[in-house]
């Protein structure tokens, strides 16, 4: 059995004061050593059917005689919940990078990017135009937009908008784990930006809204409804 390291941010302080690394309790969020703790992702089951749910997700992974200890909705979807970016599964690559920018919806605000893991176990999230110089990609997924860019929120997001939504999103901290994190209410893409760089993420990927769910036992949530396309996924 691998050893496994999942540490929850606990957050304390009151909504009204604003937030730092932490403190933010609007926002649930664990942290994966992908050199501990593998990471991946999975959208189809051996029967060509999509999982579809966390619910579900759990179920299959026990019938191998697994323990779930991790799953976030990994990037938007196609109708079928087929991947609607670039999907790469245990090495393979389902389906290439999309590098259009004209098409609708959060998928195409720019930049938009790509989180995986490479063949070392190393954790990453890069922007769409930077990925083709990545080689030994393990795992991946596209989705949009680029919450962090280079340690700077997003300069699209207006910290006055009240375009409120349940959002979430992985960042890579300075010591190279993985920072998942998810809405426990409606927030801004601004206010969510923000919590990935004050925890000090130098990049940050907003992986979907609306439909969002997580299996984070030490967070308190276990949410295993939905019609959910890519899953990010750690057991063992």
């Amino acid at each position: 059995m691998r050893a496994f390291l999942i540490l929850p941010i606990i957050a304390l302080s009151a909504l009204s004061c604003g937030f730092g690394a932490g403190d933010d309790a609007r926002i649930a969020s664990v942290i994966i050593d992908p050199g501990v703790t593998p990471i991946a992702l999975r959208n189809m089951d051996d029967s060509g059917r999509a999982i579809g749910s966390i619910g579900r997700l759990k179920a299959l992974v026990e019938s191998r005689g697994r323990r779930l200890h991790f799953a976030m909705n990994g990037g938007m979807y196609m109708e079928d919940q087929r991947p609607l970016g670039l999907y790469v599964e245990d090495g393979r690559t389902v389906r290439k990078l999309v590098t259009r920018t004209d098409g609708y919806g959060n998928f195409y605000l720019s930049p938009n990017g790509v989180f995986g893991v490479d063949s070392t176990g190393k954790a990453f999230v890069v922007t769409t135009a930077d990925y083709p110089s990545l080689r030994g990609v393990r795992q991946a997924t596209q989705s949009g937009p680029m919450l962090v860019v280079d340690g700077r929120v997003n300069a699209a997001f207006d910290p006055r908008s009240t375009n409120l939504n349940i959002r979430n999103g992985v960042g890579i901290l300075p010591d190279g784990r993985a920072l998942f994190a998810i809405s426990r209410v409606t927030v801004s893409f601004h206010d969510f930006a923000r919590f990935f760089q004050e925890h000090g993420c130098r990049e940050a990927l907003f992986l979907d809204g609306t439909i969002s769910r997580a299996y984070m036992p030490e967070a308190g949530l276990e949410q295993m409804d939905g019609v959910l396309g890519p899953l990010i996924v750690a057991e063992d």
